[in-house]
C-alpha cells in the first residue's frame, strides 16, 4: 500500500483502564482512502475500543493515531471528520426522521436550503425518500437503522465508523442491510470502519479484515486470505467451520497428522517440526466405503465420478451425524483411528455408512504452533521444599528441587497433558475458568483463566464448557525446574 494514501493511522495504541486491565495492547493499522475495513472478534476482544479511539470517545493509554496524516490522538470527537453509526441508533424519540437527520447541519448553522438538499440526498442513499415526516417510533428497526446511517453521511464525514449497527436486526433484514450497506459505500466513496463479532458478515462486506481477540490484532486480510490462509488456531477457529489438528511438517511438502503422511504445497518449516494444520469441511471428499479388506481400501480405485484422480493418501471412518443445512449436508465423520472430522458435502451420508476421504495437497493449511507441549512459568524455591508459582504452593520430586536454595527463582515447565482438572474448584490446588477451548480432532485444547489472572493451557479428552469453574491440580511428578533465564 502507498503509505500517502492512508486516511487513519492507529500507531502501537494501548488502552488500560483503572482495574490494570488492556482493552487494547499495542495495536497498529492503517486504512486506506475509500477502504470498507471491518474489525471482527469476540465480545471482549477490544474492537469496540479500538474503534472509539478512533472516533474520540476514548483516549489511547499510549500511542498515535492520525487522521489524514494529522494526530488526532487528544483531539475531542466533534473535531475530527468522522460520523458513529452506534448498535442502538441513538435517534432522537421526539424528532421526525427529517429533523433527526437535519440535526447536526443546524448546529452547524447551515442555510435552510443547503439542509432541504443534502438531508433529500442522504434519505434517497438509504431509501428513506417518502419517510421524512415520519415519526422516529413508528419505523421498524430497519427503518430506524437507515435513519441513523443518513444521520451520519448527511455531515459528508471521510470516515464512517459503524459499531454492530445491524446486530439488533433479525437475519433476513440484517442480510438485506449488508448489501444496502456494500452499496451505500460503494456509491459515497468514503472510508467505512465497521465493528462486528458476525464472521459471515465480516467477509460479506469487507475488503479487509481485521481479527481481534484479547486485545491485539491477530491477523489483517482479505476475506478470502483470513478464511483461507489463517496464521494461528484463533483465526481459523473463528472464521468459519475448520478441522484443526496437530501433526509434524516431515519436510517441505510433507506432513504427518491423524497418524499418515500427506502431501501439502507449504515449504520453509524445517523438517520434523510440530504444526498445526487447517482442513474446512467442504474441501474434504467423501464418498461410500463398499471395500472391506485392507488391501481393496489402500488400492487406488475410484471410488466416486466426483472424487479427484490421483494417489492421494485416503482415510477411512463411520459417519456419525448428518445435518441438513440447505445448500449442503454437514456430517461428522468418525475416523478408524479414532479422529473426528466435520465434513460438509452437497450428497448426504447417513449415520452408520462406511466412507472413504481425502483432500487434496493444496487445502491443507498448515501453520506454525503458538504453543508446543508444556506451559513455561516463573517460580521461586520456598524453605519447605516446594515451589511457589501461579499463585500458588506446590509440592515437587525431590530430584528436582535439589539443585536449587531457597530463594532460588527457577523456570516452571508443565506438560498440557499432565495437568488434571476438576469439576469442584475447591479440590484443586488452585482454580480457574474455562476460557478457550479448541477441539483437535481427537482431543480438546483449554485455555485456563487463574483468578490472578494468568493462562494455563491443558490438553484433556473431558468436554469442558466455555466459562466452566474448574479446580487445577499439577502432579509433583509433572513439574520439571531450570534455572530461570
Amino acid at each position: 500500500m502507498d503509505k500517502t494514501n492512508f486516511i487513519i493511522e492507529v500507531k502501537n495504541v494501548s488502552k488500560q483502564f483503572e482495574d490494570g486491565k488492556f482493552a487494547l495492547n499495542n495495536v497498529s493499522l492503517s486504512v486506506k482512502k475509500g477502504e470498507f475495513v471491518t474489525i471482527l472478534g469476540p465480545s471482549g476482544c477490544g474492537k469496540t475500543t479500538l474503534l472509539r479511539c478512533i472516533a474520540g470517545f476514548q483516549v489511547a493509554t499510549e500511542g498515535d493515531i492520525l487522521l489524514n496524516g494529522e494526530d488526532v490522538t487528544q483531539m475531542p470527537p466533534h473535531k475530527r471528520p468522522v460520523n458513529t453509526v452506534f448498535q442502538k441508533y441513538a435517534l432522537f424519540p421526539h424528532l421526525n426522521v427529517y429533523d433527526n437527520v437535519a440535526f447536526g447541519l443546524k448546529l452547524k448553522k447551515l442555510d435552510k436550503d443547503t439542509i432541504v438538499k443534502r438531508v433529500k440526498q442522504a434519505l434517497k442513499t438509504v431509501g428513506m425518500t417518502d419517510y421524512e415526516y415520519r415519526d422516529v417510533d413508528s419505523l421498524s428497526g430497519g427503518q430506524q437503522q437507515r435513519v441513523a446511517i443518513a444521520r451520519a453521511i448527511v455531515n459528508q464525514p471521510e470516515v464512517l465508523l459503524l459499531d454492530e449497527p445491524l446486530a439488533a436486526l433479525d437475519l433476513k433484514m440484517r442480510k438485506d442491510m449488508q448489501l444496502e450497506l456494500k452499496e451505500m459505500h460503494r456509491k459515497l466513496g468514503i472510508t467505512f470502519i465497521y465493528v462486528t463479532h458476525d464472521q459471515e458478515e465480516a467477509l460479506t462486506l469487507s475488503d479487509r479484515v481485521v481479527v481481534m481477540n484479547e486485545g491485539k490484532i491477530q491477523q489483517i486480510g482479505t476475506p478470502s486470505d483470513i478464511y483461507n490462509e489463517p496464521v494461528n488456531c484463533f483465526v481459523a477457529d473463528f472464521i468459519g467451520e475448520s478441522n484443526i489438528l496437530s501433526g509434524t511438517m516431515i519436510r517441505d511438502r510433507r506432513v504427518k497428522f491423524c497418524d499418515k503422511e500427506f502431501d501439502c504445497i507449504d515449504e520453509g518449516f524445517g523438517e520434523n517440526i510440530p504444526v498445526d494444520i487447517v482442513i474446512r469441511p467442504e474441501d474434504i471428499y467423501i464418498w461410500e466405503n463398499t471395500k472391506t479388506s485392507i488391501a481393496q481400501q489402500q488400492s487406488d480405485y475410484d471410488p466416486d465420478d466426483r472424487v479427484p484422480k490421483g494417489n492421494f493418501t485416503k482415510w477411512y471412518g463411520e459417519v456419525q451425524s448428518s445435518i441438513f443445512k440447505g445448500v449442503h449436508y454437514e456430517m461428522t465423520v468418525l475416523t478408524d483411528d479414532g479422529y473426528e472430522f466435520l465434513v460438509q458435502d452437497y450428497h448426504e451420508f447417513k449415520p452408520g455408512t462406511k466412507v472413504g476421504m481425502l483432500v487434496k495437497p493444496e487445502d491443507i493449511q498448515v501453520m506454525h504452533k503458538e504453543h508446543y507441549i508444556y506451559n513455561y512459568l516463573e517460580g521461586e524455591v520456598l524453605k519447605n521444599g516446594n515451589v511457589r508459582f501461579l499463585g500458588a504452593e506446590w509440592e515437587v520430586n525431590e530430584e528436582e528441587i535439589a539443585p536449587f536454595a531457597v530463594g532460588d527463582k527457577v523456570q516452571v515447565r508443565v506438560p498440557f497433558k499432565e495437568i488434571d482438572l476438576q469439576d469442584h474448584e475447591e479440590e484443586g490446588t488452585l482454580s480457574g475458568e474455562v476460557h478457550f477451548i479448541l477441539y483437535k480432532g481427537n482431543h480438546y485444547n483449554l485455555t485456563i483463566r487463574t483468578d490472578d489472572g494468568d493462562d494455563l493451557l491443558v490438553y484433556t479428552k473431558d468436554v469442558w464448557d466455555d466459562g466452566d469453574r474448574v479446580g487445577i491440580i499439577i502432579p509433583p511428578s509433572a513439574i520439571k525446574l531450570a534455572p530461570l533465564k
